[in-house]
């Protein structure tokens, strides 16, 4: 019972798909054309999880240039609303 577990774990459901297809295509060396679709397939899976992964890199570099940009407006309001408390200042002092 523990294999089936391990097995389960390791392969998902990967592994039915790939005897699976073994039984549909019946090639002349069903152990070499296992390996290669298990090969295909686990290269197919770490390029889709390596672009999973640039995505979420992206959307949080998005999101993170998205904040600078709020802050950096704030910033410059800021700026401008002390130029102007400044400027108010000045000229009420000169009168």
């Amino acid at each position: 019972m523990m294999e089936t577990e391990y097995l389960k774990r390791c392969f998902g459901n990967c592994l039915a798909q790939a005897l699976a297809e073994v039984a549909k295509i019946q090639p002349s060396d069903p152990i070499e054309y296992l390996a290669h679709w298990l090969y295909h397939y686990r290269k197919t899976a770490k390029a889709k999880e390596k672009e999973r992964q640039e995505k979420i890199q992206l959307q949080q570099e998005y999101d993170n240039s998205l904040e600078e940009t709020k802050m950096a407006e704030m910033l410059k309001q800021e700026e401008y609303e002390i130029q102007q408390k400044y400027e108010r200042c000045h000229q009420a002092s000169a009168l």
